[in-house]
Parts: structure tokens; sequence; C-alpha cells
């Protein structure tokens, strides 16, 4: 080897020869050139498609309700709805794999049908399960074709009009002299027998009064711009008789505004701001009953305040609904 050769060769400790160093920038470029290229496999998609159930377990149903009471927006509907699913799911439940289907809700329907239970109550419960398909189908829980056989269950067909219980002008005033007594009790219940009588209010109607609702309009005292079910707003004229009962106990209990009604303790002292529905028809049952009609419901005042205004008006709605079928109104 000669000195040339020699000193070329020399290289400092640690240094890379030239052959390594070559090598080393080729598979670096190599990684380079792989690291551009790369993209991020796609996952493969799952080939197992999800299918709705057929058969619903109790959470999938409590799911479904509560869906459905979120979708309401009356407290009535709310608690009519509720108890309606409530009785269907006890009774789905009790039967070990049924399929949520037509089928089942045809049965379930029969099984209604065998109760005495009038066809508006078969008829609200169906509309409740219906409620419950749809909202299990828009949930992914049920599939919609199963969701569109349940809401063609049809309902319970209704033959004839029902009368209720209907109080003469006798039966009417011997229930408001059922409560003669001077007690503030006594008081705050003949007034509200003669809302009820005397302006046919309903009693979630009754509960939420007030006594700035009592105006005065050309002379005569009304309900202004009371707000009923459905959101219907109407004024509702007020006799002399309920003004006067109302009048004595709102002086009696030293009411300026605020509700109207109010709950009365033990001690004969108000107590709270108002009072619930509940409380209404347990006064109307118990004084009904010790006038000798334990029948009489608070609604039945209802009607009977309607008919006592109006007297022809189920004759005017059947006269109308005949001249419609046969086309000459």
């Amino acid at each position: 080897m000669t000195v040339i050769g020699a000193l070329s060769s020399f290289r400092e400790p640690g240094e890379m020869s030239p052959h390594k160093r070559g090598a080393g920038q080729r598979i670096g470029h190599r990684i380079t050139l792989f690291a551009a290229e790369w993209r991020p496999r796609a996952m493969a998609k799952s080939r197992r498609k999800r299918t709705p159930k057929r058969v619903l377990k109790l959470p999938d149903l409590e799911h479904s309700k509560s869906a459905v009471l979120n979708s309401l927006t009356s407290a009535s509907s709310k608690r009519s709805y509720d108890q309606a699913i409530r009785e269907f799911i006890d009774w789905y439940c009790s039967e070990p794999r049924l399929a949520f289907n037509r089928t089942v809700v045809t049965r379930y329907r029969i099984a209604l049908e065998q109760h005495p239970y009038a066809p508006s109550t078969i008829n609200l419960r169906l509309a409740a399960i219906r409620r419950l398909a749809y909202e299990a189908s828009d949930c992914g829980l049920l599939s919609p074709d199963l969701a569109a056989g349940i809401r063609r269950v049809k309902g319970v067909r209704r033959l004839g009009v029902r009368v209720g219980n209907w109080l003469t002008a006798e039966e009417g005033k011997k229930l408001l002299a059922a409560e003669n007594g001077d007690t503030l009790r006594s008081r705050r219940n003949r007034a509200l027998l003669s809302l009820l009588i005397g302006c046919g209010l309903r009693r979630a109607e009754v509960t939420t009064l007030r006594l700035e609702d009592l105006q005065l309009r050309e002379g005569h005292w009304v309900i202004a711009d009371l707000r009923e079910k459905g959101g219907h707003i109407r004024t509702i004229p007020v006799p002399q008789c309920v003004k006067e009962a109302i009048d004595s106990w709102a002086v009696g209990a030293g009411i300026n505004a605020g509700p109207l009604l109010r709950s009365i303790n033990k001690a004969g002292r108000i107590w709270g701001h108002g009072f619930t529905p509940k409380v209404i028809w347990a006064i109307v049952k118990a004084n009904a009953k010790s006038c000798g009609l334990p029948s009489v419901a608070p609604h039945d005042l209802r009607s009977y305040a309607e008919f006592r205004t109006m007297p022809n008006a189920r004759f005017l709605q059947a006269t109308v609904k005949l001249a419609a079928i046969n086309g000459s109104a």
C-alpha cells in the first residue's frame, strides 16, 4: 500500500466508513419516501347490520315511555299516558317472550274490552300504546314495520252517547245547601260548589283560579281570559249568587290577591297557597253523599251548568250532525 492510499483510508475514531455512510443514506431515503406515501388504513366496515328488536325488555319500554312523556306538554295528558303505558307494561311483562307487534296490541285491546271500560277509555289507552311504538321506533329499538302495524290497530267503536248523571234544579240547590255553616271551611266549600255549578269550571281550572281573574265588565262580573283545556281562552259570566259566595269566603279568609281557594289545616286556619284537584274531588263526593247523591262527580256539575244555561244544546248538536250527514247543511 502506498503512502497516499494509506492516508486516504485513514479515518478518525468513530467516523463511519464511506460504504456504510452510503448505505445509511439509501435507507434514510427509503424511509422518507415510505413516510410520505403512508396513509392510515381505513377501518373495515362491520358487515353485521344492526337490526331493531322484536321483543322489548323493561329498560327499552321505560326509555320509550320517558320519550313519550317528554313529548307532551299538558299535565293531564302526561298523567293519562303515564297510567295507560304503565298498565300496558305490566300486562306485557306478565307473559314472557311477547313480541311488540300488532297481534299483541290487538290481544291487549281484547283484554281491555273484557273489563267494564268505556270505549273512550280504551281508545285513549290504545293511543298511548301507538305513541309508545312510534317513540320506540324513532329511538331505534323497534322495527318501523312493526311500529306501522301497531299504529293500524283500530280502536273500539262507540255506539250511542252516554247520558251520565244529570242534576235537577232541586238537587243542585240541595247540594249547595249542604254547606250551610259559618265556619271558614264551610265558606270555602260553598264557594267551590258555587263555581262548579254556577260557572261550569273544571277541577284544574278551579285550582288555578286567582282573585284577580274576577273582573267587572259592563256591569257584570266575569272570569276574564280563562285558559281552558287545550289552550282555549274564553270569558265566563259569574252569577250574582256565585259572587256572593266568593265574597263571603274571601272576606272571612282575608284574601286580597293570589289563588282564590286555599287549604285549611285542622286548626281552621289558612295554610299554603292553593290545593290540588284531588281535594275538590273529595269535597264534592262528601257533600253529594250527604245529600243522597253518591254517584255525582265534579264533572257532572259542569255538565249541569252547561245545559242549565243552554237547555237545547244537545238537541241543536244532534240536528247539526244529522243535517251534515244528509248533506242539507
